[in-house]
């Protein structure tokens, strides 16, 4: 399996978020890809979402910014069945790769 480890750092969000200026507190995302061919080419479209800032978002929960997931699927779990953001999931790399 290709474990993606995503860092975002706490901040202030800028023009074009929710609450532009204020502060937003960051995280630790991880997601996973089969170790394939398709895997490899969907890590590949994925690390070029996330330099263009596409895939996460922040949004207010209880009144606190937060980066959350944005709108590209990511599996969040290597187990559990499509229900649980997990695998298995025969339709996820072509689903991804057509939101990419």
């Amino acid at each position: 399996a290709l474990r993606l480890l995503f860092k975002v750092f706490s901040s202030h969000s800028k023009v074009g978020d929710p609450r532009p200026g204020q502060p937003y507190k960051g995280g630790t995302f991880c997601a996973f890809l089969p170790d394939s061919r398709e895997g490899q080419k969907t890590a590949v479209l994925l690390r070029k979402a996330f330099e263009q800032g596409l895939t996460f978002q922040i949004k207010s929960f209880n009144g606190e910014e937060r980066v959350t997931w944005g709108l590209i699927p990511h599996k969040t779990s290597w187990d559990g069945g499509k229900a649980r953001n997990g695998y298995p999931d025969a339709q996820y790399l072509r689903e991804v790769c057509t939101v990419l």
